[in-house]
């Protein structure tokens, strides 16, 4: 009965006991590893790729996927970072624009990315089209049209910079508690997680998405208007995108047409690691949290042990494939 029990304590926190044991295991190896610093920097690269990561949960949970993720998050960088030049940069994406209040360019860009998001899940539920192929058709214009965008004259296709730092400030200040420092890009994370926590468990929203992952046809006979939440589900998956994309450009000071390539398969990877069932029907915002730190741990970690870029590529690529492995693992069981 005790084995049984360590057995069940295992598998239903497999996530957390892997991201204590790579803490570990990299602090043992370079103790200087822990330290403030180090937290703040692991917490300030993964919140972007959280916001994203959830955005990406929502359409994993109802049995399907986003590969546009990425490239909804380069084209929102690119929307947002030509609006917030400053007046003195000499290559202005909008030599002519006035200095806009903040907020209007950020929900400019969040729109936008709702808006494709809600394209999406309408080629899914309207038409039919599995989501695997409606949003890699997508990727590929969305990448299209942020080209066509960045490509536009005066700025021939040349990295977006000279950002205001009102906006810069999103991704790079920090309010100070004593000796840590907490950047208001981590604030904004740690709240988008509270709302999606809250978005996932105590609403209908929530309830009839995990209803659809697991069985759309019951879905569709319980009365759920299945085609209405889909539709609605990418448009929050979009609008996240949206914001991840405003944030990152913040972060880094400037973006260009290729921001976000891949970032959907890290996103996906995370939560799958996470826990997200690639079924559908399962998933948690604290196992989603947990996927993106352990990536976040791994290129951050081994960078600082001195493990090369290629080795990391392999145990991420490892890590993936076991983590699906063991999914489907316990879902064979339950069957």
């Amino acid at each position: 009965m005790e084995i049984r029990k360590v057995q069940n304590f295992v598998t239903q926190n497999a996530i957390y006991i892997v991201l204590a044991v790579l803490v570990i295991g990299i602090a043992v190896y370079e103790p200087s590893f822990i330290g403030l610093n180090t937290l703040q920097d692991i917490l300030a690269q993964s919140s972007t790729r959280v916001i994203i990561a959830l955005g990406v949960a929502f359409i994993l949970i109802t049995g399907g996927t986003d590969l546009s993720a990425g490239r909804m998050v380069g084209l929102t960088a690119v929307i947002s970072a030509s609006m917030l030049q400053t007046e003195e940069y000499g290559r202005r994406f909008f030599p002519d624009l006035p200095q806009l209040w903040m907020i209007l360019p950020i929900i400019i860009a969040i729109v936008v990315g709702l808006i494709f998001g809600m394209i999406n899940g309408i080629i899914v539920s309207k038409f039919k089209v599995p989501p695997f192929i409606a949003t890699l058709g997508t990727m590929v214009a969305i990448y299209g049209i942020n080209s066509l965008y960045f490509d536009m004259d005066p700025n021939q296709s040349q990295p977006i910079g000279g950002l205001r730092k009102d906006f810069t400030d999103l991704g790079s200040g920090s309010i100070h508690i004593g000796q840590f420092s907490l950047h208001y890009i981590v604030i904004i994370a740690i709240a988008v997680c509270f709302i999606v926590w809250v978005m996932f468990n105590k609403t209908r929203l929530g309830k009839n998405m995990y209803a659809i992952g697991g069985n759309v046809q019951a879905a569709k006979v319980s009365g759920i208007n299945v085609n209405k939440y889909l539709i609605l589900i990418y448009s929050i998956a979009g609008a996240l995108y949206g914001l991840a994309g405003v944030l990152e450009a913040a972060r880094t000071g400037g973006a260009t047409n290729n921001y976000g390539n891949m970032y959907e398969l890290d996103a996906i990877a995370a939560c799958v690691v996470g826990g997200v069932s690639t079924t559908g029907g399962i998933g948690t915002v604290p196992g989603v949290m947990a996927g993106v730190l352990i990536f976040t741990v791994i290129n951050y970690g081994l960078t600082f042990v001195g493990v090369g870029p290629y080795w990391q590529q392999i145990i991420k690529g490892a890590i993936i494939v076991a983590a699906v492995a063991f999914d489907m693992r316990k879902y064979a069981s339950k069957k």
